[in-house]
């Protein structure tokens, strides 16, 4: 296999700068729909890249550039920035507290991505994993009360730093199965939701919140109830 495909992995990853770019500036005219669209395909970017990369073994073909690097510039902004930007203008809150709780957002991801600890030994996350984007996105489509979304915000960047466990809803073996069907359950409804302008209806919103707060808190179960755990 040609180094030209080793290329088009790591192209594919840089891919979701341009998209960064894209939410971004939709999130200026206030587009959030679009924004949304961009971080979705970010999302799936994310997802397929690594596997791929690990599948013909990027690593070993040009040792010399770091695609894990790459992966995590790449992640910071569609992950945290742009979820930063939209909650700070995103109608959510307002000012000076809207921008405050942007620029919470901003440091503790960054901070995040720094933190060699992560990853846990079942290979899940150590810490709220940086998912902004997914918190953004639900408190933009249910809209809760200001302080709802500033305590929600301030509940993830405590969690950050916490000893507490967030599955990785592909790598982590237990409950594979059932994780798997509620994610892929999670992206339908959001797929709808984002195609209805993020106005969906209220069985999607019942089934959003449900499976969300699956993916939420099924690696603190898993963590409780983990085999030759101390008691």
């Amino acid at each position: 296999m040609s180094t030209l495909s080793v290329w088009a992995v790591h192209l594919l990853t840089a891919s979701g700068a341009a998209l960064a770019l894209g939410a971004a500036l939709a999130a200026a005219h206030a587009n959030w729909q679009l924004v949304f669209l961009c971080l979705g395909i970010a999302l799936i970017v994310d997802g397929v890249d690594g596997t791929i990369a690990r599948r013909i073994n990027v690593k070993e073909r040009v040792p010399w550039f770091d695609g894990a690097a790459l992966d995590f510039v790449v992640d910071y902004a569609t992950y945290v920035f742009v979820p930063a930007i939209v909650i700070a203008d995103g109608g959510l809150l307002r000012d000076p507290v809207a921008t405050i709780t942007g620029i919470v957002v901003a440091v503790v991801g960054a901070l995040y991505f720094a933190d060699t600890r992560m990853k846990t030994a079942d290979k899940g996350f150590r810490g709220f994993p940086a998912i902004w984007n997914t918190l953004a996105f639900l408190l933009m489509v249910y809209r809760p009360p200001e302080f709802v979304s500033v305590l929600a915000v301030a509940i993830c960047a405590i969690l950050t730093f916490a000893p507490i466990e967030f599955v990785h809803p592909v790598r982590v073996v237990r409950l594979r199965p059932l994780t798997w069907v509620m994610t892929g359950l999670w992206a339908v409804l959001a797929i709808v939701t984002v195609a209805d302008d993020l106005m969906p209806g209220t069985a999607v919103l019942i089934g959003l919140g449900i499976t969300s707060l699956y993916i939420g808190l099924i690696g603190i179960v898993l963590q409780l109830t983990r085999p030759g755990r101390s008691r």
